[in-house]
């Protein structure tokens, strides 16, 4: 399973993982099977609201599943189109979340947890 965290700095699996979905500057990706990740730029991030592209902003890598402090109603319901689950993460590193997330511990984000605009999210990350 290929799971996808938008990060703040690149420390490897040490990185926290951002509040925001289509603005972070790169994303990790774990591999849950092999352990391994990569991190890559976003190639979307100085978007418009509403206009994030996943696929783009992911340069067309397979992903299962994104985990995020928040995202928009626009890239959850593209994500979700392209049957990617989008989890909510809690503050903390890749790590902890990866954690949670095989526990099971972490929400999946719908359309009313979506965040409305940059910057008057609600969410604690």
């Amino acid at each position: 399973m290929k799971i996808c965290f938008p990060i703040i700095g690149n420390e490897g699996l040490k990185s926290q993982v951002n509040v925001h979905f289509g603005s972070t500057k790169d994303f990790l990706i774990y591999d849950s099977d092999t352990k391994d990740h990569e991190v890559v730029s976003n190639a979307d991030a100085g978007h418009a609201h509403g206009m994030c592209q996943p696929l783009k902003a992911l340069q067309g890598r397979k992903i299962d599943i994104v985990i995020v402090g928040g995202v928009g109603m626009g890239a959850l319901q593209k994500l979700n189109a392209m049957s990617i689950r989008v989890c909510r993460a809690v503050s903390g590193s890749v790590n902890d979340n990866i954690q949670l997330f095989q526990e099971n511990k972490l929400a999946e984000i719908n359309a009313n947890d979506a965040c409305s605009g940059h910057g008057d999210c609600g969410h604690s990350n």
